[in-house]
């Protein structure tokens, strides 16, 4: 399974958009917007899947 760019550009569009809404403490803003963004990128780096042949010690393929 590829990994999900449309849904890593949702998200981080969505965290900029609730940053530039939010002017009222622009410190606890910018904690939550990095907050979401680490969160993003962690969900985005977790939907791939490797994809291997072989035995566990002598693997061969390639990344997906």
């Amino acid at each position: 399974m590829p990994l999900n760019k449309p849904g890593l550009e949702a998200a981080i569009l969505g965290i900029f958009t609730d940053l530039a809404a939010r002017t009222t403490n622009p410190e606890q803003a910018r904690a939550d917007a990095a907050r979401q963004l680490a969160t993003a990128i962690d969900t985005y780096v977790r939907t791939g899947q490797v994809m291997t042949t072989g035995s566990a010690t002598a693997q061969t393929g390639t990344i997906q």
